[in-house]
């Protein structure tokens, strides 16, 4: 029986990374494709160490390149599971474009390709890895489930929605073997520095100012990386086609606590935080019911908070070679850009 073929769609990003690595752990006998254009947050220095395995293939190139991805699908393919996405609000913001481009239209490239080469499989799957951003802002108390209305409130997080929406309109109209999960707020190791928990790591090593938005009493709910990709792997082999699985972390943290925790951990002072601006459209809460994962497939994540936040500290504690690595010039501009004068 001839091993089973999967696209990877930006593998090379934080969370796409880790699942490239699970699937090959998981499933020796897969054949793994990684499609990553290699914009600032795909770095294949995360992946170095299975960059020979002979199960494993990268190419770099970009979902909405139809040639590309008609060439990958022509190829044979029994398994998509797509993490490629823009996915930092503030750039959203400041550059909305990009993220229409590549996190809808992209997605479209690839459901159409699907449904042009799958038309009567009953075993192929094609999985939208989707972001509780898209339900919009919670008020103090109750979480998202699969059913809360879609109501994204940045540019970020109605491209996603927007993703989300063609996902179930193919299945619905073109009967496409797909399925959709929404996760709560990453963190783990390989993460972009510009994300919260590594952009105060890195600041606070360095004993540079930790920016904080607003009032720093944001809620969000925190999922170690890798029980993430976990259930990505559970709903990818067992879910059902056309259904939507939240996936979250039952961590709810106010971003000022996170920043505390990380300061405390590193023996550092907390006059180094500095209150900025709060950026447009920030929501307040997010808090995501994963009781459809854990009725359905007995999934919880493995990981406490505590447990992966001091692991995921130490990680960038030991491994600051790989945070310099991706501080490339661009990065450092934008990071000048964001947050100089706030």
């Amino acid at each position: 029986m001839p091993a089973k073929k999967i696209l990877i769609t930006g593998g090379a990003g934080f969370i796409g990374s880790c699942f490239v690595r699970q699937t090959l752990t998981k499933h020796p006998d897969y054949q793994v494709i990684n499609l990553d254009a290699l914009t600032y947050a795909g770095n294949l220095e995360t992946l170095r160490d299975i960059e020979n395995n002979p199960s494993y293939r990268f190419i770099k190139g970009d979902i909405g390149d139809k040639d590309l991805v008609d060439k990958l699908f022509a190829g044979g393919l029994d398994y998509v599971v797509n993490f490629a996405a823009e996915s930092h609000v503030d750039r959203s913001i400041s550059g909305p474009e990009i993220f229409t481009r590549t996190n809808i239209l992209g997605a479209q490239n690839l459901l159409e390709a699907a449904r042009k080469y799958w038309p009567r499989s009953q075993t192929a799957r094609y999985l939208q890895v989707s972001t509780d951003e898209v339900y919009g802002s919670l008020g103090p108390s109750g979480c998202f489930t699969e059913e809360t209305p879609l109501q994204p409130n940045s540019p970020y997080s109605a491209s996603k929605a927007g993703a989300d929406l063609l996902t179930r309109a193919y299945f619905h109209t073109f009967g496409l073997p797909v399925l959709t999960t929404r996760c709560s707020n990453n963190y783990g190791p390989y993460q972009f520095p510009e994300k919260l928990i590594p952009l105060m790591i890195n600041n606070a090593l360095a004993v540079q100012e930790l920016p904080v938005y607003g009032d720093g009493r944001n809620i969000r709910d925190w999922l170690h990386v890798s029980d993430h990709c976990g259930a990505l792997d559970i709903v990818l082999h067992q879910g059902a086609p056309g259904e939507t699985y939240n996936i979250g972390g039952h961590n709810e943290k106010e971003n000022i606590y996170i920043v505390r925790l990380i300061l405390s951990e590193l023996k550092k002072s907390e006059t180094l935080i500095k209150y900025v601006k709060d950026r447009p459209g920030h929501d307040r809460r997010y808090a995501i019911d994963s009781g459809k994962m854990e009725k359905v497939f007995g999934w919880k994540p493995r990981y406490t908070f505590e447990q992966g936040i001091r692991e995921t500290i130490q990680w960038y504690v030991s491994n600051q070679d790989w945070v310099n690595s991706v501080k490339s010039g661009d990065y450092l501009k934008y990071y000048k850009k964001q947050y100089a004068g706030r």
